[in-house]
C-alpha cells in the first residue's frame, strides 16, 4: 500500500481540498465518529477518475456510514440507518428507503453532537449483533 492509498490520508486530502465549510463539516463529523467509536476503521471506497479520493467510509463490523460532499451539502449515510432509533430526528434524507438513512448537513447547520455519537454507537452495536458467530 502506498501513501496515496492510506484511507486516513485520502480522507485528510479530501478535507484539505474542500477549503470551505464542507471541509470543516466533514472534519467535525469525522471527529465525532472517532470519538463515539475509537476502534472505527476508516476506509475509502468507490474511487474513480472523476473522484480520485473516493468516498470516506467508516466501518466497524461492517459499514457504519459514508461521508459524501456535494456543492450544497455534506451527506452522512448510515448503511443500516432504517434500523436505528433516532429520537433526536437527525435523519433528514433517504427516509423512504428500507435500509439506509442519511443526514444532510448544509452550511451553518448545527448538529446535535451527543445524538450523532449515539447513532454511531447504535450502528456499531447493530453491526455487532449481526456479526457471524465464531
Amino acid at each position: 500500500m502506498s501513501a496515496d492509498d492510506n484511507p486516513s490520508d485520502l480522507i485528510d486530502a479530501r478535507i484539505a481540498k474542500l477549503d470551505d465549510w464542507r471541509g470543516s463539516a466533514l472534519a467535525r463529523m469525522r471527529a465525532l465518529i472517532r470519538a463515539a467509536e475509537p476502534e472505527v476503521a476508516e476506509t475509502v471506497k468507490w474511487r474513480k477518475p472523476s473522484n480520485p479520493t473516493g468516498v470516506p467510509v467508516w466501518e466497524h463490523g461492517g459499514i457504519l456510514c459514508t461521508g459524501e460532499t456535494y456543492k450544497d451539502k455534506v451527506k452522512f449515510t448510515f448503511a443500516r440507518g432504517a434500523a436505528l432509533d433516532d429520537p433526536a430526528r437527525l435523519f433528514n434524507s433517504s427516509l423512504d428507503g428500507n435500509v439506509r438513512r442519511a443526514i444532510d448537513i448544509f452550511e451553518d447547520d448545527a448538529i446535535d453532537e451527543k445524538a450523532f455519537k449515539a447513532l454511531v454507537r447504535e450502528a456499531v452495536a447493530l453491526n455487532a449483533s449481526k456479526a457471524p458467530r465464531k
